[in-house]
C-alpha cells in the first residue's frame, strides 16, 4: 500500500490522505473545491466543480494515473438542482471515456461546499 501526497492539490484537512494505491488501483479521498493552498473557491457550482477536477487531476497524476483510467466516480452534491451544471463540467473531463458513477445529494459537505468527488482508477 502506498500513500499519495502532492502539493498540487489541497492537503488533507483531517486524519486521512489524498489517496491510496493498492496493487494497481488508486482510491482518492473526496476532493472539494479548495485550491492547492487551501483557499475555498467561491462562485457557482461550475467554478467549484472545475477546481474539484483540478485537484483530482493532481492526485491521479501523482498516483501514476489519469482521468482515462478512472473506473468509478462518486459525486456528492448539496443540491440535486445543480445536477445538470455539474454534469456539464463532468463531461468536459470525461469525454470519450465514461466511468461508472454514482451521484447523491447530501445534507452537508465539508466547509459547506456545493460538491465533493472521489474516484477509483487503474494505475497506468
Amino acid at each position: 500500500m502506498k500513500t499519495i501526497q502532492t502539493d498540487l492539490a489541497p492537503a488533507a484537512i483531517g486524519p486521512y490522505s489524498q489517496g491510496i494505491v493498492v496493487n494497481n488501483l488508486f482510491f482518492s479521498s473526496g476532493q472539494i473545491p479548495l485550491t492547492k493552498n487551501g483557499d475555498l473557491i467561491e462562485g457557482d457550482v461550475k467554478d467549484q466543480a472545475h477546481q474539484v477536477f483540478q485537484n483530482l487531476k493532481a492526485v491521479l497524476e501523482e498516483a501514476g494515473s489519469s482521468f482515462e483510467s478512472v473506473v468509478k466516480a462518486t459525486v456528492f452534491i448539496k443540491d440535486m438542482n445543480d445536477f445538470g451544471a455539474i454534469n456539464e463540467v463532468y463531461g468536459e473531463y470525461f469525454k470519450a471515456h465514461k466511468p461508472a458513477r454514482s451521484c447523491v445529494e447530501v445534507a452537508r459537505l465539508p466547509k459547506d461546499v456545493k460538491l465533493e468527488i472521489e474516484v477509483i482508477a487503474l494505475i497506468n
